[in-house]
């Protein structure tokens, strides 16, 4: 019986998507920045409310029943301050505005943190708020002229990944009503690859080049350079700088292997998806190791390098791969 109800009460929601967009305010993404004004405010009462209400008209019918003035005075008085409640819950979200969304990149499997900006232009504070995405809600408060919150959200496939419509809500103050209203901002945040989670270990029979230095604290000297800002002070070498006149620093270095070499045609026979995977874990790898690695795809290649920059490009593009 319930789930009967629930597929009706869906079937019933779709068509109203489908044929009142302008009172359910669809799908179609909006540019940022995003206000709740008054027309895209809508209000119900909850169970809560419900009960109320026919208590309250109870109360109503008896009072006038037995012509009992302190019981009208008492009814009136409980449907005042359910008023007051219902306007002090359409205030606090009139007028807020979404300015801004961020969100890092991550991996299939892992969590979007989405980074919603608020800006409260009354500085009016404004309590029990709730954001709804997937069927999960992350309540938070809005005390000054702006307000910062993070939702998370699934990162289920690779590649481009757009933050769905979420739900505006609140129950503020006594929870009689539920106010709320719907956001479908135009943002997405892009999702690497799944990291092959057995994946062999990096194809050292790729490596190419002679073996390269790095530098690192915990190795031997290998020789002083002039002071720069940002640079530890415990890596000062005082005596040196002493006798020169100006602050120099030690470098330290530790040998290292060569460039790895990771080809998508060297993974011959592995289904397609599997390919990625394995490529995303081995460059991934190489940047842990400090080792350059040079990604060649069928269409691109990288490298060789290493860092941030070097491992977002291939990751990016193995994320948009077809």
């Amino acid at each position: 019986m319930r789930t009967r109800l629930q597929e009706r009460l869906r079937r019933m929601a779709a068509w109203a998507e489908k044929r009142l967009p302008a009172l359910t305010r669809l799908r179609a993404e909006e540019a940022l920045p995003i206000i709740v004004h008054r027309r895209r405010l809508y209000v119900l009462p909850t169970r809560y409310g419900l009960f109320l209400s026919l208590l309250l008209f109870g109360m109503l019918l008896g009072a006038l029943n037995y012509n009992n003035n302190p019981a009208l005075l008492l009814t009136f008085l409980l449907a005042s301050v359910i008023h007051t409640a219902l306007l002090s819950g359409w205030l606090t979200l009139l007028g807020l505005k979404l300015h801004d969304i961020g969100a890092e990149p991550v991996h299939v499997g892992e969590s979007i943190r989405w980074r919603l900006q608020w800006h409260n232009p009354t500085g009016r504070a404004r309590h029990g708020l709730r954001l709804r995405i997937e069927a999960r809600e992350f309540p938070f408060d809005v005390v000054e002229s702006q307000a910062r919150v993070e939702i998370l959200q699934q990162a289920q496939t690779r590649g481009w990944q757009s933050l769905p419509r979420i739900g505006l809500s609140t129950r503020h103050p006594l929870g009689v009503f539920r106010i709320w209203s719907w956001l479908h901002p135009s943002a997405r945040c892009l999702v690497y690859p799944l990291l092959e989670h057995h994946a062999p270990p990096l194809p050292m029979q790729g490596l190419v080049g002679p073996p390269r230095r790095q530098r690192g604290p915990s190795e031997d000297v290998h020789g002083l350079r002039d002071y720069q800002l940002g640079d530890p002070l415990r890596l000062i070498a005082w005596k040196r700088s002493a006798q020169l006149g100006h602050a120099v620093v030690r470098e330290y270095e530790s040998p290292t292997q060569g460039d790895v070499h990771l080809r998508w045609g060297q993974l011959q026979g592995m289904p397609h998806e599997q390919r990625i995977s394995r490529l995303a874990r081995w460059v991934v790898d190489a940047e842990r190791r400090a080792l350059r690695s040079t990604l060649e795809l069928p269409h691109v290649s990288f490298g060789p390098a290493r860092g941030a920059a070097h491992l977002h490009a291939c990751l990016r593009e193995l994320a948009l791969m077809p």
